[in-house]
């Protein structure tokens, strides 16, 4: 028998490991998806919105789908064009504020309409059903994952405003087309502006107020530089719409069973949660005006008819530019308030 060397046993050995151990499994894909926006991280919509979405699809996924997080435009470019990065590529997925684009996606702007909104989870409800009846085409660029607005809309103001007059002369912040129109009704001198920019507008006197809502307001320091804030009772004197929107291509390009990841987290139900979300967030931000002992003036529900009777131009100007893209905007808006008060009626 030929003697074996030590050498050689050890390769015996291997070679035999190699033939009776099973092989590794192959790794499940990994995939890593950026999603950009134009919030502080620590702001109220990062942290209890598109984080807990982020985290859950991570959780969901058991970690094959990664999230990265950029805050505050940090991937570059302007919040304006943050919708244009989710086409291009540039980012995989992006949340913002639809009317930065004014007149782009116009069906949205019904439920921007003054005091069309009472209730922001009613609304979101209502938002994405109709995406899904009627935006779709608007946004076929583009993967939905959520739509949604905010809570009421509030007037801050260096001076106290209680009535329409109060705000003629007074350059003011409006955030979309439907609201800088509002503010225009109403007397004041719109100037508009993504939210992001507000705090150092109002600290240099470029505007003397701003529209938001209480949410975002404690962020912005927004009780720090202005006393007064207008609130109204009952329907909304503005809200605004949002997306979080996905990469196309990026959605494609992910397997089956990552897709469904991405779907089972999106559409109806994370809209409504998104708006909920967002509108009780508003108590803290109130909170925090009235412990620095700012004035909250709030207009009665019974003494917003003058305001009312000042934004009537606004749905009669959405209604003809409506009109010339050959879209019945009445019948958007009769659509809107019919599933709202579904939602109220059924929930």
């Amino acid at each position: 028998m030929a003697h074996i060397t030590g050498r050689a046993r050890i390769g015996a050995v291997v070679t035999c490991l190699a033939i009776w151990v099973p092989a590794a499994p192959v790794l499940s894909q990994e995939v890593t998806l950026r999603l950009h926006h134009f919030l502080a991280a620590q702001a109220n919509v990062p942290r209890h919105i598109l984080d807990v979405w982020a985290d859950q699809v991570e959780a969901d996924s058991a970690g094959r789908i990664r999230i990265e997080r950029y805050p505050s435009m940090q991937l570059g470019g302007t919040p304006a064009e943050l919708y244009d990065q989710v086409v291009a590529g540039t980012a995989d997925l992006i949340w913002t504020v639809v009317g930065l684009t004014p007149g782009r996606f116009p069906s949205t702007e019904v439920f921007e309409l003054p005091f069309m909104v009472r209730d922001a989870a009613a609304a979101s409800y209502a938002y994405w059903s109709l995406y899904e009846e009627v935006m779709q085409e608007e946004f076929a660029d583009v993967k939905m994952i959520g739509t949604w607005v905010h809570g009421p809309g509030v007037i801050h103001s260096r001076d106290p405003v209680r009535d329409p007059a109060d705000l003629r002369g007074m350059r003011v912040r409006g955030p979309s087309r439907p609201i800088v129109q509002l503010l225009d009704a109403l007397g004041a001198t719109p100037v508009g502006m993504p939210v992001a920019q507000t705090p150092e507008a109002l600290s240099r006197g470029v505007i003397d107020g701003a529209v938001m809502p209480w949410e975002v307001a404690p962020s912005l320091r927004i009780p720090e530089l202005v006393e007064n804030h207008t609130e109204f009772e009952g329907d909304m004197i503005y809200t605004l719409t949002f997306i979080l929107a996905m990469h196309q291509p990026s959605f494609d390009a992910l397997p089956e069973d990552l897709q469904a990841v991405i779907e089972t987290n999106s559409g109806l139900e994370f809209s409504i949660f998104a708006g909920r979300t967002q509108q009780d967030y508003d108590a803290p931000g109130r909170e925090m005006a009235d412990d620095l002992g700012n004035t909250i003036i709030t207009i009665p529900e019974d003494e917003v008819s003058i305001w009312r009777e000042l934004a009537e131009p606004v749905y009669a100007r959405w209604i003809a530019d409506m009109a010339e893209r050959g879209i019945d905007g009445q019948a958007r808006i009769d659509r809107a308030r019919a599933l709202m008060d579904a939602y109220r009626e059924n929930r």
